[in-house]
């Protein structure tokens, strides 16, 4: 694992959300995966990224189910990541009906890309 930014730490470790529309992949489009930025797991696939107009980057379905974890936080539904724990967001029932309905809500400051 990597040393982390306070920023990075306060979101991924401490369950923070970063400023909306701040997010360094909000309007991001180019095509490739993204990771954990703490341990690197890959979690979606740009494919699966849709603008949503939250604020955030937002995805319909992660790229490998097994890495990204959802547990009750609250009045919501938390995303984690299975390999190292790290906050990444939030998961709604709000998505593109055509592609499940769900709408992963993920804090860019979470993300590593890797562009194909």
């Amino acid at each position: 694992m990597k040393e982390l930014t306070p920023e990075e730490y306060r979101v991924l470790r401490e369950g923070g959300t970063e400023t909306p529309f701040s997010g360094t992949y909000v309007d991001h489009h180019e095509a490739g995966s993204y990771a954990c930025k703490a341990c690197g797991a890959p979690l979606f696939n740009s494919d699966a990224k849709f603008d949503s107009g939250t604020g955030w980057p937002s995805f319909t379905d992660p790229a490998v189910a097994e890495n990204v974890g959802t547990r009750h936080d609250r009045e919501r539904t938390e995303v984690f990541c299975k390999h190292c724990g790290g906050h990444l967001g939030h998961v709604f029932n709000d998505g593109p009906t055509k592609k499940g309905g769900k709408r992963y809500c993920i804090n860019s400051v979470c993300l590593d890309f890797k562009k194909e």
